[in-house]
C-alpha cells in the first residue's frame, strides 16, 4: 500500500512531535509543526486513526500504531538519505539539502533508497549529525537537547 504524502508528513510530524514526550502529541502541535488549521489537522489525525496508523483521542491527542511509527521511520530514512546523498555525492551546501529533501523523501523507491544507502556506505548521520534509521527502521538513538541548551 502507497501513503500520500499528506498521510507521511503527518506520521513524521507525530513522530518527531512524540520524541521528547511520554503519551499524546496534542493535536494544535501536529497543527502549528505542519501550518494547517487545528480543524485540517484532526481531519487528517482521525484519518490516521481509521488506517491503522495513530491512536487518536479527542481532546487528549494522537500517538503512532507500530504501523504509523514505521511509516514516519521510513520518510526520515528516506529524507536523511536524500539529505546526505545531495551533500556528499552532489556537493549541494548543507543549507540547502533539507529543503530538496523535503520534496524528494515522498517520491524515492525502495530501490534506490538501497541504492543511494550503498553509494554512500550506509550513512549512520546525515549532513546536519542527526541519525538516520537502518535499513530494518529501528527507531535511531535520537540526540536529546537538554531545555535552554542549543543544539
Amino acid at each position: 500500500m502507497s501513503n500520500s504524502q499528506a498521510i507521511e508528513d503527518y506520521a513524521k510530524a507525530v513522530y518527531a512531535l512524540g520524541l521528547d514526550r511520554d503519551g499524546r502529541v496534542p493535536s494544535g502541535e501536529v497543527a502549528a509543526r505542519l501550518g494547517v488549521t487545528p480543524a485540517t489537522a484532526t481531519a487528517m489525525l482521525q484519518k490516521l486513526a481509521e488506517l491503522g496508523l495513530a491512536d487518536y483521542v479527542p481532546y487528549k491527542g494522537v500517538s503512532l500504531t507500530p504501523a504509523g511509527e514505521k511509516v514516519a521511520l521510513e520518510v526520515i530514512r528516506h529524507h536523511r538519505l536524500i539529505e546526505a546523498f545531495l551533500a556528499e555525492a552532489l556537493g549541494m551546501p548543507r543549507d540547502r539539502v533539507h529543503a530538496e529533501a523535503e520534496v524528494l523523501e515522498h517520491y524515492i523507491s525502495e530501490d534506490l533508497e538501497a541504492l543511494i544507502a550503498a553509494k554512500l556506505g550506509e550513512p549512520s548521520h546525515d549532513p546536519h549529525g542527526t541519525p538516520i534509521p537502518g535499513p530494518d527502521l529501528a527507531p535511531p538513538i535520537e540526540p536529546r537537547v537538554p531545555p535552554g541548551a542549543s543544539a
